[in-house]
């Protein structure tokens, strides 16, 4: 399958495979935090990735991408002022997830510690799930009719510039996994220069840090 095959444009493109990312980590946290062969440390990282990549992502559709679409069609200002305030209740789950302690080590109170990260990771996964059933059917078309290629590409470059550097070799391998190659490549283009020459050695990390969350490696 290829890009033209989907009668997408770039941002929905984008955008949708954001949503699989996140979809997938999400799910991925809840279900390693209770796997005792998965370290705290391993945890640690996907839970600071998680939250720092959730707030980044609604906090820049609330502030920049919102008022894009409103300022082109006013009739969606209902709509999306409704998506808002799914964010701010995603805000206090993450804020949950982010408090709870993984400690340091694999300690006698492991068992109590992956237990209050796997109720906090399954509100998250639970939220953002919801979320993204409710986001998706306004968003899509709001980017496909009111957002031109030139002003997604100003917004997703500001998105780039300001995206906190937490454990940024999961997003590439998370992409990897929920697009096609040609989607991960449209996505991939609008990183730095530099950043570029790392992607292979960034592709290797995730699989060995993905194969650990999942059990699969060591």
């Amino acid at each position: 399958m290829t890009i033209d095959s989907l009668n997408e444009s770039t941002a929905v493109i984008e955008t949708r495979l954001a949503h699989g990312v996140h979809r997938v980590a999400t799910t991925l946290l809840a279900e390693a935090a209770v796997r005792p062969s998965v370290p705290l440390s391993a945890l640690a990282q996907l839970r600071d990735f998680l939250v720092v990549n959730l707030r980044h992502h609604h906090e820049t559709e609330d502030d920049d991408l919102w008022p894009r679409i409103v300022a082109a069609a006013p009739a969606t200002a209902h709509e999306l002022g409704a998506l808002t305030e799914e964010h701010e209740r995603l805000d206090a789950a993450l804020d949950r997830l982010a408090a709870t302690n993984l400690g340091h080590g694999e300690g006698p109170t492991s068992e109590g510690i992956r237990a209050a990260l796997h109720d906090a990771a399954v509100a998250v996964r639970d939220t953002v799930h919801d979320h993204l059933t409710h986001e998706e059917p306004i968003l899509f078309p709001a980017l496909r009719d009111h957002i031109s290629p030139a002003e997604w590409k100003d917004f997703a470059q500001r998105v780039i510039s300001t995206t906190p550097p937490v454990a940024g070799h999961l997003m590439v391998g998370f992409l990897d996994e929920v697009g096609t190659p040609a989607e991960v490549e449209l996505v991939l283009a609008g990183l730095p220069e530099p950043v570029h020459p790392l992607l292979p050695a960034m592709r290797t990390q995730a699989a060995d840090d993905l194969k650990i969350l999942r059990g699969t490696g060591s």
